[in-house]
């Protein structure tokens, strides 16, 4: 209970039961299968695989010698390449991996003890934002699929866009990183005794694939993660302990903000569906701060006759809010469950990371408002 995941997946609880008396055991057990809850199990999954040791040393590896080309010292590089460039993997990837993956990735370099904890807050709030614009360049996560905009849409119209403003926040907060960087190896941090073969790396690679792959087909994905178990055990010797804790927790708060988000809509859609397009952007960008910005677009999919600039407007406004609080973007509290005992007191204080976060989050704000 001293767990900060546990939150939402306690109070989900109390309404379950609370329901249950109000009304009947049935209609709270009706209300609850009635939910959705494909994006927390493929969350739980795909940090777990995503954070296995082949797949991290594979991705340590590419980003090395990406660093190594780059006409700045290798610890500054590093930090930028975790910052930008893997934030906006997360449109093929999908974003909950691209959290993970940057997270484990940056937190030897800077979510540590030691740097200054205005700075981590500031990097912290470049990560969360720049994960949730990332992944506007395809059709995967962004946009409600009833709209049916595909990939090239959402590239020439929000992807560059997101492109720019990940590009000059990364450059911005690594800029003010660049005195206290250091060398760090994640996998000796780790006491890793020898590298992974290539083939085992190979394999894993595939298994995320593969997940990612049917990201919207839970019996699949599922599937897949019970025979990624399998092998973990098989080759143990090859591997670090799973992150399943995390995961688990990350999916329980995930789950709980799915059955609180079905009592959302009586208040949370008149006002979607009242605003005018530029008030509809801001409006969009503080709501998803306390609700989901993928449950706020959902519920604008829902309106029917909506134009085509108060589409954009809501998706542009959900994204560009979507680092503001840790619920305000899925990837968010698996971002927080890995890199928060790099902070003091092993939490996330809320006014850190929303101070942190203001700056990219205007960024990414004007650029969409172009």
């Amino acid at each position: 209970m001293g767990e900060v995941e546990v939150v939402f997946g306690f109070w989900a609880l109390v309404l379950v039961v609370a329901m249950a008396f109000v009304s009947s055991g049935q209609q709270a057990l009706t209300y609850v299968e009635s939910r959705q809850y494909t994006e927390p199990l493929f969350v739980f999954v795909v940090m777990v695989v995503a954070a296995s040791r082949p797949v991290l040393e594979a991705v340590g590896r590419l980003l090395a010698a990406l660093a190594r080309l780059a006409p700045v010292r290798t610890p500054l590089a590093l930090a930028w390449l975790g910052l930008a460039v893997v934030p906006i993997m997360g449109s093929l990837i999908t974003e909950p991996a691209a959290m993970t993956l940057a997270a484990l990735m940056l937190a030897p370099q800077i979510f540590r003890k030691g740097m200054p904890e205005w700075l981590k807050y500031a990097a912290l709030g470049v990560l969360f934002v720049n994960v949730s614009i990332g992944g506007t360049l395809t059709a995967y996560a962004a946009p409600p699929t009833t709209w049916q905009w595909d990939s090239a849409f959402m590239a020439t119209t929000f992807g560059w866009r997101a492109c720019l403003a990940v590009l000059i926040s990364s450059t911005v907060v690594t800029f003010l990183l660049r005195s206290h960087l250091r060398d760090a190896d994640a996998g000796s941090a780790r006491g890793h005794a020898k590298p992974v073969p290539w083939v085992v790396s190979a394999i894993h690679l595939a298994f995320l694939a593969g997940v990612v792959a049917f990201a919207h087909h839970p019996v699949v994905f599922i599937e897949l993660f019970l025979f990624f178990l399998g092998y973990t055990q098989a080759y143990e010797h090859y591997q670090n302990p799973l992150i399943l804790k995390q995961g688990l927790l990350v999916g329980f708060f995930l789950a709980g903000l799915v059955v609180l988000g079905g009592m959302l809509q009586w208040w949370l859609q008149p006002i979607v569906s009242t605003l005018e397009p530029t008030a509809l952007f801001f409006g969009a960008l503080a709501l998803t701060a306390i609700t989901d910005n993928a449950a706020l677009t959902y519920l604008g999919s829902l309106i029917a006759c909506m134009s085509d600039h108060a589409k954009y407007m809501l998706v542009a406004g959900s994204v560009a809010g979507g680092g503001l609080t840790v619920i305000a973007n899925a990837p968010n509290p698996a971002g927080a469950a890995l890199l928060r005992r790099g902070f003091n007191d092993d939490s996330i204080g809320t006014a850190g990371l929303l101070l942190g976060t203001i700056p990219p989050t205007v960024m990414a704000a004007l650029l969409f408002l172009l």
